[in-house]
């Protein structure tokens, strides 16, 4: 399935999160049987925030579990099924939708409404609801606090290795958990991605604080990768706060809320950049820092046009110092007033170009030793005023052609 995921190994078992019990099977959504179905059961009272895909072709779990979260941010229970994303699917689809929420809230005795689906996999085939069915009936009675790494396998598409991670945080009420997990490889590109993530902590919060949280934490990480530049139609990342800890993060609590926070980036960030180092036959991965724009939109207009180019993706695959597609790249990332003299690019802390034309101390030795490496940082400086940001991403191998030509078959 392309190449293992640069730099990751399979993670430690996640810390269970008091409040949540969770399940995962084998449906029979896929061609051939495989975990493919989880279930979250989220103790009462437990509060959730979201983050949606912005891609206008959203698919029916996406519309459902919007309309679910506005109706209720209590819910129960999350259904998540990998193989099919139900989208591109018409009225169809949301009925689909809708009744494997009325299905398993009538097994669990809760109202339809606090059941957020979710789906990912091939889009424009129709849900198998009956199979889907049958596999709750089975997750219902496997449900468990520690499941969440067996459930980290079942989301998993393309991935070649779970993506999970914990943490523990000190407060002064006390210690909380946070525990998340993602899946994602490819069509991935900020707003969302192809990529599902569901974070869970045991400690209570605010439902405005927390969709503020959630929505800043995302927008650092979630929203800063790109593996090929395509926008999924199911993306959803959720934050599950159970309150079943006792710890309660206040929002005017400034030390707890920050220290929240802080843990909230990092569980997103690991998440994010685990997604790309699994990036579909990825074999580096690349961190593009540029500095020196005059706002943050500046920063990404030349971070993406580097991290997205075909050119510059494959030299990196190549180890190939193909300095000039850096510098093509940024040129035409429509910066306005940009100007070329002002431009200087390191890779992994060697200096190619100064004032926007090849550093007179650059050797191809020293550009050929940086771009050799597992993991290269591109960074570029405009010159132009204080602004930075970053942008992760891999590059482009024959595994990426070769797994999404394969796709379907």
């Amino acid at each position: 399935m392309g190449a293992m995921a640069v730099g990751l190994r399979n993670p430690e078992e996640p810390i269970p999160v008091a409040g949540v019990r969770l399940s995962a099977g084998a449906a029979g959504i896929y061609k051939r049987l495989r975990p493919d179905l989880v279930l979250f059961e989220l103790c009462p009272g437990s509060h959730c925030a979201a983050v949606f895909t912005r891609n206008v072709f959203c698919a029916a779990p996406v519309l459902i579990a919007r309309q679910h979260l506005a109706m209720t941010c209590l819910p129960r229970y999350l259904l998540i099924n990998a193989g099919n994303a139900n989208a591109g699917t018409g009225e169809r689809g949301l009925r689909d939708a809708r009744q494997t929420c009325e299905y398993l809230a009538g097994k669990a005795g809760c109202k339809t409404e606090e059941v957020l689906p979710f789906s990912t996999g091939v889009i424009g085939e129709y849900l198998p609801v009956d199979r889907l069915c049958r596999g709750v009936d089975t997750l219902l009675t496997s449900l468990a606090a520690d499941n969440w790494g067996p459930c980290s396998r079942a989301i998993m598409t393309t991935d070649t290795i779970a993506k999970s991670v914990s943490r523990r945080i000190q407060t002064a009420a006390g210690e909380a958990t946070l525990t998340g997990i993602a899946k994602g490889s490819g069509m991935i590109k900020p707003g969302m991605a192809t990529m599902l993530a569901f974070i869970a902590t045991d400690a209570a919060l605010e439902e405005g604080h927390m969709q503020s949280l959630l929505q800043a934490a995302v927008e650092k990480s979630f929203n800063r990768i790109t593996v090929d530049g395509d926008t999924s139609t199911n993306d959803a990342c959720v934050l599950v706060a159970t309150g079943a800890s006792g710890v309660a993060i206040r929002a005017d609590d400034l030390e707890s809320a920050g220290r929240f926070a802080q843990c909230l980036d990092e569980v997103c960030t690991a998440l994010a950049q685990a997604i790309v180092r699994d990036g579909e036959g990825a074999t580096k991965f690349l961190t593009v820092t540029v500095r020196g724009g005059r706002d943050s939109a500046d920063c990404l207009k030349a971070a993406y046009a580097i991290a997205e180019s075909p050119l510059v993706k494959t030299a990196c695959h190549a180890s190939d110092p193909n300095w000039g597609r850096i510098l093509a790249a940024v040129g035409r990332a429509g910066i306005d007033g940009l100007g070329i003299g002002r431009v200087s690019i390191h890779l992994n802390g060697v200096c190619i170009v100064s004032t926007g034309m090849r550093s007179p101390a650059y050797t191809e030795e020293q550009g050929k030793q940086a771009m050799s490496q597992d993991e290269i940082e591109i960074v570029v400086d405009l010159g132009m005023g204080q602004a930075v940001e970053t942008v992760w991403s891999c590059d482009l191998s024959a595994g990426y052609v070769r797994i999404n030509a394969d796709y379907r078959t």
